[in-house]
């Protein structure tokens, strides 16, 4: 028996050293760096290389196999990342045990004998081992080496073992098949084991040189029919079959007809030549044809005729849309400095042209007309896209429309290059090209939805396409040059303008829509959707009268939204009923009163919150925004016998906890001036509740709300049910101001509250609201949180900064901002 080392371990990844072979290795591991370190001190500078079980950095007994070999380190280069040598395998050898020493791991050793053939002479054991030489030169010479090369490292080895551990060392096979031949001590089953290998390598070689041939015959066929049709050619030509050139000639000619820059005719003529010189039935031709046929499609020099009467303009957009004020405003704004622009034309006159006038393609304008780039911000079916169409309409100007819904490919806006298979434009140059003017209305629809891959990011790609000062040189990927989008007017539309990235907001004028009120939508549907209704379900006027009361009751009832889309549904839904009724036979015509909807759509599925009925403690009443517009709540405060805790319960967001709790502390702080007893927080719980508990609800608006149902529980005075507040509140009192006003209070209406609490500076967003419900609606503006309890709370007014209540001398100091 073999003695036994101690050497220390060289791990292997993905790799197993044999005896007898030489073998390169890199090594960078700390661990490792050690182990060799130590070994180059000794003499012998052998290690004990062994492959890990998985490639991992961390290397522990476990995860190294037992078997490996025992090798001698031969040259040795440093660099940065580590060292770099040579190993020798001596011998194989089995690990009787790994531990740690000094950072690197250290083996105890023994050798392992191999087990030699009985007979060495034995006529199947020569005829394997000569099988297994021959196999071994032929897959050498099919690797590519060369034949002397093979034959001398081959017959440098004359024993079997070695020559199997030899081949094993460079055969292209997984590291646990390769540790599977270490392991395997006799040399015969070894030596039958590589011929296996071997035979597998040498049948994968025939496989690809079969493929390579295939592949070299099928381009062969492809060079001789490419031969055939320049034959063919030639033999139509001298038929007289064929007019060569002449589609290249007419191609040329409606390129020439057109107002290029001069960039675009240089790649133009460029692309051209190409064509004449390729083969006109070859792939790069097709390529160049549709190519060039796209930049003839598209409209360089083409403008279309605007129309800019005001008045006329002005009547299509009633015509249209019903309210959007400020969106009709802005259009007519625009149309009006374009007429002005052009009536200063003539008279201008200068001798010399200006620079923009030398870069544009037709000389009929005084100056080029930049588009503008609107954003159009509101909930879904308030008009955003249709009122679009209508300003193209109204301008005269051709419209197009493209959804970016899901897109998330930069080619999406900027095309693909036109070295891809199938390159096609972008779909800002295809709306162009569908638009066949250099000034339509362009449509960017769901702008807010736009996606993000790892082909790039279209939001990114907009940036130029909507910034005014770049533009007018918008370089599609698949045109390779400049096309002039400054005359477009850009219109994109979005749902929540927060999903938009910041620099592409910022290069859009915004046009917020807010959400249509009850009067708006019952002229809404009295106007547009029950005539179209009527149309798309068969019903003349005469057929079906819905009056104001029926219209009413379905918007209060039926619907909860912004828009008008549900309630087009079901006012559809209702036409169908009585079309249903008529086609029967049961009546010939159908007047439909409030009395009637149920019967015909159902039970209404809405139940608007409407106000309280009496005054009561602890429940104020708040007003608050969502999408499909605005709505009151009810903020209910109880005391109770406790531990003086705050309980916040209905789904409230961190926000609203954090108004509580701030509505809480300045009732603590001020409860002298508030009237509230100094018992009123010793050994009790408070419980804040916001009703509908399924419905999350956050934001700082209803911190006044919170502060007054607190105070009226703590001072056990009733709150006034007939009065609705909104505003943010500091620990010290100020009342802070807050966005959606008008939807709000729109809202608090809807309920039958007259009496509205606002934060002093929301007062100039009441201009918002129409005229009249300003002048139905009875509204008080605070700048403290002691002017809403004066309001809010029975039996107490504020007096030169003061809370006074019914009976009491005024308290001091003021509730104004100090403690």
């Amino acid at each position: 028996m073999s003695e036994r080392l101690t050497l220390p371990v060289l791990p292997l990844r993905d790799m197993v050293l044999f005896p007898g072979v030489t073998a390169p290795i890199g090594a960078g591991r700390p661990a490792t760096l050690r182990a060799i370190e130590a070994a180059l001190k000794h003499p012998s500078r052998r290690v004990f290389a062994v492959a890990q079980r998985e490639n991992v950095d961390a290397v522990t007994p476990a995860s190294l196999y037992g078997m490996g070999t025992i090798a001698r380190i031969g040259q040795v280069q440093r660099g940065l990342g580590g060292v770099q040598l040579m190993l020798n395998g001596d011998a194989r050898a089995v690990a009787l045990q790994y531990r740690e020493t000094d950072g690197y791991l250290e083996a105890d050793l023994r050798e392992a004998e191999e087990l030699p053939p009985l007979n060495a002479e034995d006529a199947a054991f020569v005829a394997l081992y000569r099988e297994t030489r021959q196999r071994a030169a032929e897959l050498g010479q099919k690797s590519g080496l060369p034949e002397e090369v093979v034959k001398q490292v081959l017959e440098g080895v004359t024993d079997a073992g070695r020559f199997a551990d030899l081949v094993a060392g460079y055969l292209e096979v997984k590291a646990p098949e390769r540790q599977a031949l270490l392991e395997t001590l006799a040399v015969e089953e070894r030596l039958r084991r590589v011929l296996v290998h071997i035979q597998r390598q040498i049948g994968v070689i025939d496989a690809q040189e079969e493929i390579k041939s295939q592949v070299q015959e099928e381009l062969g066929e492809r060079q001789r029919e490419m031969l055939l049709r320049e034959q063919l050619k030639a033999i139509r030509k001298e038929l007289g079959e064929e007019d060569e050139g002449s589609e290249v000639a007419e191609l040329r000619k409606r390129l020439a007809e057109l107002e290029l820059p001069e960039a675009a005719r240089k790649e133009v003529e460029r692309e051209l030549a190409r064509l004449e010189r390729a083969n006109r039935d070859s792939m790069e031709a097709q390529v160049i044809r549709t190519y060039l046929e796209t930049m003839a499609e598209l409209p360089w020099g083409t403008r279309a005729d605007e129309s800019l009467d005001l008045k006329r303009a002005a009547e299509i957009l009633e015509q249209d849309h019903y309210g959007l004020k400020d969106v009709k405003d802005q259009v007519l704004e625009f149309l009006a400095v374009r007429q002005l622009r052009q009536r200063e034309a003539p008279s201008a006159a200068p001798k010399e042209p200006a620079p923009e006038e030398g870069r544009r393609p037709q000389g009929n304008e005084d100056d080029k007309q930049k588009g503008h780039i609107l954003l159009f911000v509101g909930p879904p079916g308030v008009g955003k896209t249709s009122i679009a169409k209508s300003i193209a309409r109204a301008m005269g100007r051709p419209y197009v429309r493209i959804s970016l819904g899901g897109a998330r490919d930069e080619a999406d806006i900027r095309g693909h290059r036109r070295t891809y298979v199938g390159a096609m434009p972008g779909r800002i140059i295809q709306g162009m090209k569908q638009a066949g003017a250099k000034n339509p209305v362009f449509l960017l629809d769901e702008v807010d939805k736009l996606g993000v891959s790892f082909q790039g990011d279209p939001a990114a790609a907009l940036l130029e396409v909507l910034d005014p000062a770049q533009n007018d040189s918008f370089t599609d990927h698949y045109l390779g040059v400049p096309f002039d989008l400054s005359e477009v007017l850009f219109i994109a539309t979005a749902n929540f303008p927060q999903s938009i990235p910041g620099p592409l907001v910022d290069r859009m004028e915004v046009v917020n829509f807010a959400g249509y009120t009850e009067r708006e939508k019952l002229e809404i549907a009295k106007r547009y959707l029950v005539p179209r209704q009527l149309r798309e379900n068969g019903l003349t006027v005469d057929q079906l009268v819905l009056t104001e009361a029926a219209l009413s009751d379905i918007i209060a009832s039926y619907t909860r939204e912004a828009g008008v889309r549900q309630l087009e549904r079901e006012i559809g839904k209702l036409g169908r009923r009585v079309a249903r009724k008529i086609a029967t036979g049961e009546v010939d015509r159908l007047t439909v009163d409030r009395l009637d909807v149920e019967d015909l759509i159902g039970r209404p599925k809405v139940h608007p919150e409407r106000k309280a009925r009496e005054d009561q403690i602890g429940v104020a009443t708040g007003m608050y925004y969502t999408p499909v517009g605005g709505d009151i709540m009810f903020v209910e405060a109880s005391v109770m016998k406790g531990k003086g805790e705050l309980v916040l319960t209905g789904q409230l967001g961190d926000v609203m906890k954090e108004s509580a709790r701030a509505a809480l502390t300045y009732a603590k702080s001020h409860a002298d001036l508030l009237g509230i007893p100094e018992e009123a927080f010793n050994d009790t719980d408070i419980h804040v509740h916001v009703p509908a508990g399924a419905i999350p609800k956050d934001g700082p608006s209803a911190g006044v709300t919170m502060a007054t149902a607190l105070v009226s529980a703590l001072s056990r005075r009733p709150a006034r049910h007939d009065i609705a507040m909104t505003g943010e509140v500091t620990l010290r009192g100020r009342v802070l101001p807050i966005g959606g006003v008008k939807e709000k209070v729109l809202g608090a209406v809807r309920a039958g509250i007259k009496t509205i609490i606002l934060p002093k500076e929301n007062e100039a967003d009441l201009q918002d609201l129409p005229e009249d419900v300003r002048k139905w609606l009875d509204v008080h503006v605070a700048e403290e949180l002691g002017e809403v309890l004066s309001l809010a709370l029975r039996g107490a007014r504020f007096e030169e900064g003061h809370l006074v209540f019914e009976g009491e001398a005024p308290m001091e100091p003021s509730l104004v901002s100090k403690n």
